[in-house]
């Protein structure tokens, strides 16, 4: 493991446990987010860890020098159509065999997406400053494709973990192995898109819809929804990134003479 991924997991994780274990030991005394709202401040500051870690250990390793300059290196606007495409396939991938097996309820329409995308740049998507922009990154010039989406989506999967215990919280009292499984299904998928586009810009809008969507569909979770859609992203990832592989070959080496 890198310098710059063993910084950012000691940053992520000590913001983290500032935050959430603030909120843990609040929601054992009998508070609840739904009711204390000054609880949102640990609550938010538990969520942006990753976001706050990625700043602090691409400054420490000197990958950045600024503010601005880690902003422009996340918002990397400029992308074809087929780019912008990833995250809206995946998304749809992601959310439909979930729907369709498993059920669910109405929650906001769906033109409120247009709305929940942006809000949920707080609520999820700056993640991607760190899971994609470096631990992927970083895991990826030592190991395989498949070991660094494994070891990221685990870690990302065991950070989550103070949230199912936190009184208010989405996650509150859901099954964490059915998280789990979306995880990983969700890794594949956001490593695709950062492997293909090069763009972390592409996975903060992926993990953006996605965080709305479960807005709009409360899908009630299922061992054989989740396992679907996490096989069905999962081979769409591979699928991606095969294609983007075979399209970089040079001519001469597709056409053997």
């Amino acid at each position: 493991m890198s310098l710059l991924s063993k910084d950012y997991l000691r940053y992520t994780f000590f913001f983290m446990l500032l935050g959430w274990g603030s909120c843990l030991i609040f929601s054992a005394c009998g508070f609840s987010l739904s009711q204390d709202y000054g609880l949102y401040i640990p609550y938010l500051l538990g969520g942006m860890s990753p976001t706050i870690a990625s700043f602090l250990s691409l400054k420490k390793n000197r990958r950045i020098h600024s503010v601005k300059e880690w902003i422009k290196q996340l918002f990397d606007f400029r992308h074809g159509l087929f780019s912008y495409l990833l995250p809206v396939v995946f998304s749809v991938l992601y959310i439909l065999p979930q729907c369709w097996i498993s059920g669910y309820t109405n929650g906001a329409p769906l033109p409120a997406i247009l709305i929940m995308i942006p809000m949920m740049l707080f609520g999820g998507g700056l993640e991607e400053a760190g899971w994609r922009r470096i631990l992927q990154r970083e895991f990826e010039k030592k190991y395989s494709f498949t070991l660094s989406t494994l070891l990221t989506g685990i870690i990302w999967w065991l950070w989550h973990l103070p949230l199912f215990f936190i009184q208010g919280a989405a996650q509150y009292g859901q099954n964490y192995f059915l998280f789990g499984i979306n995880v990983l299904g969700l890794s594949f998928a956001l490593a695709s898109i950062r492997k293909v586009t090069h763009s972390v810009w592409l996975c903060i809008l992926f993990h953006c819809i996605i965080n709305s969507l479960m807005g709009i569909y409360l899908i009630q979770a299922s061992l054989l929804g989740n396992t679907a859609s996490a096989i069905l992203l999962t081979a769409s990832a591979y699928l991606v990134a095969a294609m983007d592989l075979v399209k970089n070959i040079p001519a001469e080496k597709k056409t053997p003479r």
